[in-house]
């Protein structure tokens, strides 16, 4: 069986696309292979990957990637799923393709969270949560390589 491809797109490609992919591809790699990239590539969230470590797993050797890239070199997506904020979510590119089926995920922007490290610290863990909780629910959603959400 073909492993269903999932990009996660969000602005610079620097925590939340890059936690949704580890996740998606650490719980469920049999069944499907995720990738992710932001509207431009950033620099990897250093907060991501500290909360990923306590999950058990290593994004810090992860490159940013920009989604623009992907579409140039025609890869294609059965689901293509933006994790940016509500206010970013507008910006976030339409992945073109028959298959492509696009969903919207609204999550916190680490990058924008103010206070000290361990304020900050405790804020990205309550966003990869969600984004953990979000990739089961995908998960147990899917009847199938063809099914929508």
């Amino acid at each position: 069986m073909d492993k269903v491809k999932v990009l996660f797109v969000c602005v610079h490609n620097s925590a939340r696309s890059q936690m949704a992919e580890a996740f998606l591809n650490n719980l469920a790699g049999d069944r499907f292979r995720a990738e992710s990239a932001g509207m431009e590539a950033g620099v990897l969230n250093p907060l991501a990957v500290e909360v990923m470590k306590e999950e058990g797993i290593d994004i810090s050797r992860n490159k940013t990637k920009s989604v623009f890239d992907k579409y140039k070199r025609g890869e294609l997506f059965s689901y293509v799923v933006t994790v940016c904020d509500e206010a970013s979510a507008q910006i976030c590119p339409i992945f073109p393709g028959l298959l492509t089926h696009t969903l919207h995920w609204s999550f916190e922007d680490p990058a924008a969270f103010e206070g000290s490290h361990e304020e900050k610290l405790g804020k990205t863990r309550r966003v990869r949560d969600a984004i953990k909780e979000k990739i089961l629910e995908f998960i147990a959603k899917q009847g199938g390589a063809g099914s929508i959400l």
